[in-house]
């Protein structure tokens, strides 16, 4: 892969930008994507995605030094071939960080020097980005052997050094898809995208097994009181704990603040709630704990990406 030609920004839906919220470090957002990458459901869909589609696929965090793609089921012979020369891997990871950038809000593509073409679909939790899904490498059209002979002289140029019959084997070896359905892979991409989204939060929520006794004791306090308007300082004291020394010890063993530990709980009872068709929306608010229902619509699309009405739309698929 060599340095992008032109970007194409395709016609998919944009999320809504709300308040972002506070962003964890950097660490914290590549343990998530890593924990995502280990689990079931994300292994069984990129073994489905592979074998369907002819394409690897990568879940990587937003900052990496790495190539995502490269040692995965059906990568590109030719992206292959280039990643084994540190000249070219160079141009391959200023690709990468060049989409990455245009990525953040929308699946984005580019199609680099040598004709093949890449994508980047966001994962979002609520507004936060926590890594792309990435698949491509392909041709949209067979290649030509002008088309060849310019990407040869171009690698030349750039100082790339890789015997010619191998190149040759490698980029006439590299798959094409045509412009529909590669736009179709990426709108499958998309949608597992909001799958992760819903796993991300549900990691972000649950029981760490090894903790501290103060901050299970904390925990089963919260979940006993989460229905009330309760404060950090009610739960320290409840544990017997400085209130500073615990929002402290709470943020560092939960991954997340105090705050935003209990509206994820209370989000997580609301969207049980919202299975009951009988209860409104309102009854709900009130029910997890909530003191206005416009700070439950607002809390409730900034963190899961979408109202509470549509959210219970798409539960029941109408």
């Amino acid at each position: 892969m060599l340095p992008p030609r032109a970007a194409i920004n395709l016609p998919l839906r944009r999320r809504s930008v709300a308040e972002a919220p506070e962003h964890e470090p950097a660490t914290e957002e590549k343990n998530l994507v890593q924990a995502l990458t280990n689990s079931k459901i994300f292994q069984d869909y990129d073994r489905a995605f592979t074998e369907a589609t002819g394409l690897p696929v990568a879940l990587r965090p937003v900052e990496t030094w790495q190539l995502p793609l490269h040692g995965k089921r059906q990568e590109s012979p030719w992206c292959a071939l280039m990643a084994g020369t540190s000249r070219s891997c160079a141009n391959c990871l200023q690709v990468q960080e060049q989409l990455a950038q245009q990525a953040v809000q929308e699946p984005q593509t580019v199609v680099c020097g040598a004709g093949l073409w890449e994508t980047m679909v966001p994962v979002h939790v609520g507004e936060r980005l926590i890594g792309y899904l990435q698949t491509g490498q392909v041709f949209r059209k067979t290649p030509t052997e002008n088309q060849f002979e310019r990407t040869v002289k171009l690698m030349a140029e750039r100082g790339v050094e890789a015997d010619r019959q191998e190149m040759r084997k490698a980029y006439f070896g590299t798959r094409t898809m045509p412009a529909g359905q590669q736009e179709s892979v990426v709108m499958l991409l998309t949608i597992f995208a909001q799958h992760l989204a819903i796993l991300s939060n549900q990691i972000i929520v649950q029981q760490q097994n090894a903790e501290p006794p103060v901050i299970t004791r904390a925990k089963k306090y919260i979940e006993e009181h989460q229905t009330e308007d309760i404060s950090l300082g009610d739960v320290a004291k409840a544990v017997n704990t400085s209130t500073f020394y615990f929002c402290k010890m709470f943020k560092k063993v939960a991954g997340i603040n105090f705050t935003d530990y209990v509206t994820r709980l209370r989000l997580e009872r609301a969207k049980n709630l919202l299975i009951n068709p009988n209860l409104r929306i309102s009854e709900i608010a009130f029910e997890v704990g909530f003191q206005s229902l416009t700070n439950f619509n607002r809390v409730f699309k900034r963190i899961l990406g979408q109202s509470p009405t549509e959210y219970r739309v798409h539960l029941v698929g109408g």
